[in-house]
Order: structure tokens, then C-alpha cells, then sequence
């Protein structure tokens, strides 16, 4: 059940209403009587709206959580080719099928840093495709690898060639340990 607008509300809608311009070639509807102006004194209105208003936003005020890391870079053309042609040899692989978003993580962030400590070059992460195709793991596996922890380690990441599982799995890409960073 909808309520009843208070007369300040209408006198605020009013308002706004007045300094919207409609897009080009778009009709206007005719304003309904309930949203025409009431005579209703402006500090009602201008009180109400101080009242919400209160310091800076919460983005301002550092409340909001950063922006996730961008994603990694894909992999080179060349070097994408050679793994699906199984010239360069995918050196590992894990499979993330039945765990929670709790261990998935945790196991991937070992994993990776494992076969880079191994100086592996190219790994195979198999997530899956999740219920039609909108599996959490899927989606989250490059925001993880693009995560300070592992960014440094990786050089590309990319969905995975048909044969070695489409869509349901990445190919990682390693970089060498003479880049590593020191610090």
C-alpha cells in the first residue's frame, strides 16, 4: 500500500519536475494534478533535505573499499598459439571443480606461487563453467590473480583452447624468476 505524498514532497518533486528537459524526440506526459505545485513554505523542505545531507560521502570519507585491480594481461599471440598447439608444455594443472570460494582461492594463490617458485611457465587453471556458465569461481579467477599477492608472478591470463577444458578453464602464464621483484 502506497502512502499518501507529504505536501513538502510534492512542492520538491515540483521542482525538479521544472528543471527537466525531455530528450529529443521524446513526449512529454501530461503532469499529473497530485504532483502540481502545493503553497507550502521552502523551509520544510530545505530542513528535510539538511537532515539526509551530513558531511562528505562515504567514497570521500574513504569508507567505499578500493576498485578491484585490474585485470591481467592476456597472453602474447605467439605464445597463446604455441600452448594450444601443445609446443609450449602447460608445465601444471589444478582444478577448482567442488571447492567453496573459501578454499578455491587459498589453492589457487599456492598453486601459482608454487610453480612459479618451480619455474614453471605456463599453467592450466580449471574452474569450470559453473550452472549455466555463470560459475563465481570462473568469474573471480582473474580478479584473484590480478591481486597484489600473485600480480607480480603472472604475465598473461587467458581462457583455455577447447582441448584443454574452453570456457571452464585459464591458461596462466608465469613470468621468469629473473623479474621477480626483490623487496
Amino acid at each position: 500500500m502506497k502512502r499518501q505524498a507529504r505536501p513538502e514532497e510534492l512542492q520538491l518533486w515540483a521542482r525538479v519536475a521544472e528543471t527537466v528537459k525531455p530528450m529529443p524526440g521524446r513526449v512529454v506526459p501530461a503532469t499529473p494534478a497530485s504532483v502540481a505545485p502545493v503553497a507550502v513554505s521552502a523551509a520544510p523542505v530545505e530542513a528535510a533535505t539538511a537532515k539526509k545531507i551530513k558531511g562528505p560521502s562515504p567514497r570521500a570519507r574513504g569508507l567505499q573499499p578500493p576498485p578491484s585491480p585490474p585485470p591481467p594481461e592476456r597472453l602474447e599471440p605467439g605464445r597463446a598459439r604455441r600452448v594450444v598447439r601443445e609446443r609450449d608444455p602447460i608445465a601444471a594443472r589444478i582444478d577448482l571443480h567442488g571447492l567453496t570460494l573459501d578454499r578455491a582461492r587459498p589453492a589457487l594463490e599456492s598453486f601459482v606461487t608454487a610453480a612459479w617458485s618451480r619455474g614453471d611457465r605456463v599453467v592450466l587453471v580449471i574452474t569450470g563453467k559453473g550452472r549455466d556458465g555463470a560459475g563465481l569461481i570462473r568469474r573471480l579467477t582473474p580478479e584473484w590473480l590480478a591481486a597484489p599477492s600473485l600480480r607480480a608472478m603472472i604475465a598473461g591470463v587467458q581462457s583455455a583452447h577447447r582441448r584443454h577444458g574452453g570456457d571452464g578453464a585459464f591458461y596462466v602464464a608465469l613470468k621468469a624468476q629473473s623479474n621477480r621483484q626483490t623487496g
